[in-house]
């Protein structure tokens, strides 16, 4: 049985026009209110949307007045401008929310969130892009960074085996399609210039790499907290490591996130832990207006 929850009466209609003449759909909701406080329509995916690729991808295609560009439904200012800050922050915009180069140009090369693309661009500097080309390609998945890493560590050990996947519960044609896609990732880095080399096992750098492709989503413990609820460092937002992660109940002071996903509470999936440092380091505008005593030096 699949659960699904319905955003729109439209919405509901597509999908049980698509749905063989065979089966049956169960609504978990009474027919008040889908006619009462379902709304009509849902709300258009770029208002729902992270920005951050939308954005670097119409720069790239040289359209630089983002904010006078007509979407097919506007999204909000706020969102723009956290977009903008964002690519920024990376180093892939200028002063005048122009592409940079050559980081600017490199990000907007690789086929992924421009997240994952600084990371990548990090990792070569600092000599792990193996490493995090590995985990990029995984992150098509689900689990934890440095997890993703031992995973597929293992499956080559294996010698790529199925029955290494059924014994440890890892989806074999999943792995498949990150070979794939890893090997996507390589050649698309060796044709921007980047430095293909492996840090040979030294995680930390490793950890770096990510931090400097995801500080915007970094998150402090907060103190005395029993139910591990920590806040993000921008914005305050209060979340918790996912049940299904390797860091849940062990609860490191300071964690960033790969995304954020809503049920009873906000929980993060993907979740690494850093040191706080780093954060100035690799994005000292991003955080410049924090207090002092926020970020440790």
């Amino acid at each position: 049985m699949r659960l699904k929850e319905d955003n729109s009466q439209l919405g509901r209609d597509e999908k049980f026009g698509a749905l063989p003449l065979s089966q049956h759909t169960c609504r978990l909701y009474t027919e008040e209110y889908f006619v009462k406080e379902m709304p009509n329509e849902g709300i258009p995916e770029i208002q729902r949307s992270n920005l951050v690729s939308c954005v670097i991808q119409l720069k790239s295609l040289g359209i630089d007045n983002i904010l006078g560009f007509e979407w097919p439904a506007s999204p909000s200012p706020e969102a723009m401008v956290r977009a903008l800050e964002v690519l920024y922050s990376l180093g892939v915009l200028d002063d005048d929310a122009k592409l940079t180069s050559p980081d600017g140009f490199q990000v907007a090369e690789i086929p992924l969130d421009p997240m994952i693309a600084k990371m990548i661009l990090s990792s070569s500097q600092l000599g792990c892009s193996e490493e995090i080309i590995t985990i990029a390609a995984v992150l098509s998945i689900q689990g934890d960074h440095v997890t993703f890493l031992n995973v597929y560590k293992g499956f080559l050990q294996s010698g790529k085996s199925s029955q290494w996947c059924y014994r440890n519960f890892v989806n074999y044609h999943a792995m498949k399609k990150v070979l794939e896609v890893r090997e996507q990732l390589r050649r698309t880095a060796q044709r921007i210039g980047l430095v293909l080399k492996s840090c040979e096992g030294d995680i930390l750098i490793v950890r770096k790499a990510i931090t400097a492709g995801f500080f915007a989503n970094a998150c402090n413990l907060e103190a005395y907290s029993h139910n591990g609820k920590y806040k993000t460092i921008r914005g305050s937002q209060e979340v918790y490591i996912h049940p299904s992660s390797v860091l849940f109940r062990v609860n490191p002071k300071w964690v960033i996130y790969h995304s954020l996903v809503s049920t009873d509470k906000q929980y993060m999936r993907n979740v690494i832990s850093i040191d706080p440092s780093w954060l100035r380091e690799v994005a000292p505008h991003f955080y410049q207006h924090q207090r002092p005593s926020s970020i440790p030096h």
